[in-house]
């Protein structure tokens, strides 16, 4: 998720707009809840995964005992108990398309992303590059839901599908999502540090623009081992454990067939959009820009050419003065982030430091929120420590970002120095902000769900009319 903080303003700061919401909490005393979402046409359950390796069940509103799945011993670092923004951890889960259907070959099945230790003698799917010295890997596992308890995952059932050495700690991506075309799609960040250098960076250019490394790219496959989709097209990985769509863009010499689109830097979160499939997604931007982007096959998204419409210098993280270089539609061939009638869905770090994706709102709870984009950012100061996390919401027609108004907590501002992690989204559409002031260790998440408020005039004549009824049985009770 890592941003820095630097001069501002290279964009107009985003105004509170006119969308009230009230945060009804859910869950509290987590560890660093940072995404959740539900099992295919389940509107009972919401599987919220934990950073420190828990996934938890809110089942009908209620936070579940126990754990569906305790994976804290697999879990790499430990965390700093010190660091509330370590980036490692469980961060990712997706439900296959076919986990209600028995006669799918993803049936009772599920994924997880989380780093983990290497374990002597083995090694990930993908080195880090240049041979760097590897810390850790990111992995996705394959789980089964027991048959005996909906709400247990197998321990025993796991199965690794794929795995990505990491040199760095920070830019671990974490989402992963099944899109309409039943494949899953994988974010992974440009391999940590800044400036898209280091160690384990490739040259010239680094390698979010470099098609030989499955880093700072956006990944397509179909995760079921290819012993149960013998009749697939698709040709089987490298390791055998998935396989890899025909369709995917780079079939080249030196050119990863997992890679559907490139050029991120830290693409932490993204969702598609449940009514017309849209892949929507934040990547978390260096010293000055966070962006939004809609991610289309093949699509090259400028970093660490640009950061944003600015062009970026690698040699020493900067974008120039404001304004900077704004360079909006150029080099050619390389995508912005989504422009609307009124603007570009891109900001500076006088409003953030480091985006947190969301979703596409799809619910009915609140109607003026329908098919806005809600997303946050972590902190809105980053020193002494990241603190004061922000809610927003986008309109991906006109290109204009509002901050929520918030009125149950003071300036709209959530309380406590709390930071945004990540958002969740129900079987039925509504969402969800996961929030916490404390270490992936610790205790301090809160599962929020998104309510309505109830608007000023309609509340003040329900309560006129409460008034009306409460006189009325007075002067009934009254003596003639």
């Amino acid at each position: 998720m890592q941003s820095e903080s630097a001069a501002a303003p290279y964009t107009t700061p985003i105004a509170k707009g006119a969308i009230s919401v009230r945060l009804e909490p859910v869950a509290t005393g987590m560890a660093a809840p940072d995404y959740a979402i539900s099992p295919p046409h389940d509107a009972a359950r919401l599987f919220v995964v934990e950073q420190s390796g828990l996934l938890r069940i809110i089942q009908n509103g209620a936070l579940l005992p126990g754990a569906a799945l305790d994976i804290r011993s697999r879990v790499s670092p430990p965390f700093n108990a010190g660091n509330a923004n370590d980036e490692r951890g469980l961060l990712g889960l997706a439900f296959h398309p076919g986990f209600n259907d028995s006669a799918s070959a993803g049936y009772r099945t599920l994924y997880t992303y989380a780093s983990e230790p290497i374990l002597a003698g083995t090694a990930p799917t993908f080195i880090a590059p240049n041979n760097a010295t590897q810390a850790y890997k990111n992995v996705v596992n394959e789980w089964k839901v027991s048959a005996a308890d909906p709400n247990v995952i197998d321990p025993a059932s796991r199965r690794e599908v794929v795995s990505f050495g990491k040199n760095a700690g920070n830019h671990n991506g974490g989402t992963l999502a099944f899109g309409p075309d039943g494949y899953m799609y994988i974010g992974l960040g440009d391999g940590g540090n800044a400036n898209d250098t280091g160690a384990s960076h490739i040259e010239p250019g680094g390698n979010s623009q470099n098609l030989s490394t499955p880093l700072g790219k956006m990944l397509r496959i179909d995760p079921v081992s290819p012993a149960l989709t013998a009749t697939s097209g698709d040709a089987v990985s490298g390791n055998g454990q998935y396989r890899l769509p025909t369709t995917n863009p780079f079939q080249g010499a030196n050119q990863l067939r997992e890679i559907y689109a490139y050029g991120f830097r830290n693409p932490y979160r993204f969702a598609f959009d449940a009514a017309n499939g849209e892949l929507i997604l934040a990547d978390v931007g260096q010293n000055s820009i966070e962006e939004i982007n809609r991610i289309t096959l093949g699509g090259n998204y400028g970093w660490a050419v640009k950061e944003g419409t600015f062009l970026f210098n690698r040699s020493n993280g900067a974008i120039g003065a404001p304004p900077g270089n704004n360079s909006p539609g150029s080099p050619a061939g390389m995508i912005d982030p989504i422009q609307g009638t009124l603007g570009t869905l891109q900001y500076d770090h006088g409003d953030g430091i480091s985006i947190t994706g969301g979703f596409v709102y799809r619910g009915s709870d609140i109607p003026a929120l329908f098919g806005k984009y809600v997303f946050g950012d972590l902190a809105l100061r980053g020193t002494p420590i990241r603190a004061d996390g922000r809610l927003f919401y986008a309109d991906l027609s006109t290109g204009v970002i509002n901050e929520f108004r918030i009125p149950q907590f003071a300036n709209d501002q959530l309380p406590n120095g709390l930071t945004v992690h990540g958002f969740g989204q129900d079987g039925e559409g509504e969402l969800y902000a996961l929030v916490t002031n404390t270490p992936a260790s610790g205790a301090g998440g809160i599962v929020y769900k998104f309510a309505a408020v109830p608007e000023p005039t309609a509340l003040l004549m329900g309560c006129l009319a409460g008034l009306a009824i409460t006189l009325a049985r007075w002067h009934r009770q009254q003596p003639e």
